[in-house]
């Protein structure tokens, strides 16, 4: 059975019994790309005379996924970015994940993470009810917080890890030189992935640890973020990512903001990440 059927120039996504990791890769494959567009979306930054109304910002993020969808294959929303507005803010969060409705991956970028119970709810909150594919979580309160979000094979979790921030050292690099915290976290993450759905969240500034990363991650996917604005380097982020396990290049203000902040200028932005991503890693295939 195929994973993806063709609409016009549209991959959908049938739903059939694959782990999250290759329901992931799936879609990478069949577009050709690994580029994550993140769904940050802040009428603050609007250029003048747009609609900076929620409504404004619905249609802007329904806009830029529909000029994208034919060629990117993750969509990453910031939940901070809709949650400021209460509970119509979380509606149109809820209205974008339905208008992709299969035709690429959502990651929720929630960083949840909670004592079993309570991450058992955001589970079916945000996985099941919501229907995003996956969630990033914070796994600071231990292993339960990651296995109640895991059952479900074909839902996915990117376990923050080594993250993109400058002061995430002085947690995740704590410890022996040897030994630090990002790696036990790491192992832990490892030993949990039975169902082949835990990736990694592993910030393309930090390039000094990522060989450290590739050869205890052993094949699992990464969510690369930092790339763009935050300065991080696409190609090496790439380059070891992918040299035992697939690199997601997650872009969120170098592609919603770019240029003059009109439409044409966000999707070509999005098309100049794919043409990078695919030079790097997959055939040469023009947008």
């Amino acid at each position: 059975m195929s994973i993806f059927y063709s609409k016009g120039n549209t991959f959908i996504f049938n739903a059939v019994e694959l782990s999250f990791n290759k329901r992931l890769q799936s879609i990478c494959e069949a577009k050709s790309n690994s580029l994550c567009i993140g769904l940050d979306i802040d009428p603050d930054k609007f250029p003048s005379g747009v609609d900076t109304s929620l409504s404004g910002m619905e249609s802007f993020g329904k806009d830029v996924i529909d000029a994208t969808i034919d060629f990117c294959p993750v969509y990453k929303p910031n939940f901070a970015f809709f949650e400021r507005f209460g509970s119509m803010g979380f509606a149109i969060l809820e209205r974008l994940v339905a208008h992709i409705n299969g035709k690429a991956i959502v990651i929720a970028d929630a960083k949840r993470g909670d004592i079993g119970n309570t991450s058992r709810q955001y589970a079916t909150a945000i996985l099941d009810g919501m229907g995003c594919d996956a969630i990033t979580i914070s796994p600071y309160m231990g292993r339960e917080v990651i296995q109640t979000f895991i059952e479900n094979p074909e839902k996915g979790v990117f376990v923050l890890a080594v993250t993109s921030n400058p002061s995430a050292s002085e947690i995740q690099e704590h410890g022996s030189e040897s030994n630090p915290l990002f790696k036990k976290v790491i192992q832990l993450a490892m030993e949990l992935n039975t169902n082949d759905n835990i990736g990694l969240v592993v910030g393309a500034t930090k390039t000094e640890l990522m060989e450290d990363v590739m050869e205890l991650s052993m094949g699992m996917p990464w969510l690369i973020p930092g790339v763009g604005t935050q300065g991080g380097d696409l190609e090496t982020a790439l380059k070891i990512s992918n040299k035992n396990g697939l690199g997601i290049i997650n872009v969120s203000r170098g592609i919603l903001y770019a240029g003059d902040g009109s439409l044409n200028d966000v999707v070509q932005s999005a098309k100049n990440y794919t043409e990078k991503i695919r030079s790097i890693v997959w055939n040469p295939i023009s947008c």
